[in-house]
């Protein structure tokens, strides 16, 4: 198994970079539609059609990117032998974080679909930056494999 993933290894690592893309860019987006949402009164019809839009950024970009970038990571640290690696170790313990941001954010938009404001504007926009800071520490383990 681990033969065949090396040969179609460059085409695992475009594949995880391209869903890597799309998952960050939800990511990037999902914060900003809570606020455009925070302008709509609970039970109104703008609130509606952000909650659509964020239900639909859930199910159509972010949970799918989500999986392959996860299939095709590990498939990747598979084929590589990475387990083994401290840079690996770091790194998958941002992508765990990552993880657990995203769920923490797809349950904070499902709160605002039901009518709630959990959270207000300003720290809607600070969160919004937590995913360029995680992509920065990552990029910089894979490229740089400090140790």
């Amino acid at each position: 198994m681990q033969q065949f993933l090396l040969s179609i290894y460059p085409w695992l690592k475009i594949g995880h970079v391209i869903f890597m893309v799309f998952w960050l860019a939800g990511l990037f987006m999902l914060p900003r539609q809570c606020i455009y949402m925070l302008d709509h009164a609970p039970g109104s019809a703008g609130e509606a059609k952000w909650a659509e839009r964020m239900g639909k950024l859930r199910t159509i970009i972010l949970t799918p990117s989500l999986i392959v970038v996860w299939v095709l990571g590990l498939s990747l640290a598979y084929a590589i032998g990475a387990f083994s690696e401290g840079w690996f170790h770091a790194k998958l313990t941002l992508v765990l974080a990552l993880t657990g941001y995203h769920g923490w954010l797809v349950a904070q938009t499902k709160k605002m679909a039901r009518g709630e404001r959990p959270l207000p504007e300003k720290r809607l926009r600070m969160i919004g930056e937590v995913p360029g800071l995680l992509l920065v520490l990552v990029v910089a383990l894979v490229y740089l494999k400090p140790f």
